[in-house]
């Protein structure tokens, strides 16, 4: 299973990659069924300019598009980062089973953070909030964020 994890987590690195490359935070997300990849999602909020393109959107967006809408509660999420709250009520709306991310989002994160909406099980039509497997890769992750810090800071 580790294997299993560092193996999904690079293709998430890889794809956050391509969204530091266009200017935008470096977050890489996946859709897995069943060791399959059915969704995949590139950060690109801030190219669009359209707030909700977060990675772990666009990947369930993708999934869905792929056809899997009645199988998304079986399935996991990676993703480098944490998923913020948006993107944690996404989740716990279409119920995915496990989130596998890198790197802690603190303040609005939907898991670390005070509004920890993918743990809470405050809200019945939810039902199970989804296993969580965190710092996978960690190091990775926090290092092109660091990247896009750097980026951000020579923009000024």
């Amino acid at each position: 299973m580790k294997e299993d994890l560092h193996y999904f987590m690079h293709q998430c690195l890889d794809l956050a990659k391509t969204a530091l490359q266009t200017g935008n935070p470096p977050v890489g997300a996946l859709i897995v069924l069943d060791g399959k990849i059915i969704g995949t999602g590139i950060e690109s909020g801030k190219s669009t300019g359209d707030i909700t393109n977060h990675a772990e959107i666009m990947a369930v967006r993708d999934a869905l598009k792929n056809g899997y809408s009645d199988k998304l509660h079986l399935t996991q999420m990676y993703t480098t980062h944490e998923p913020c709250i948006m993107c944690s009520y996404m989740i716990r709306h279409h119920k995915i089973a496990k989130i596998i991310y890198g790197t802690a989002v603190p303040y609005v994160g939907g898991f670390t953070s005070k509004y920890n909406v993918l743990a809470t099980e405050d809200v019945p039509k939810w039902g199970n909030k989804p296993k969580i497997t965190a710092n996978v890769c960690v190091e990775e992750c926090d290092k092109l964020n660091a990247e896009f810090v750097e980026l951000l800071n020579n923009l000024k």
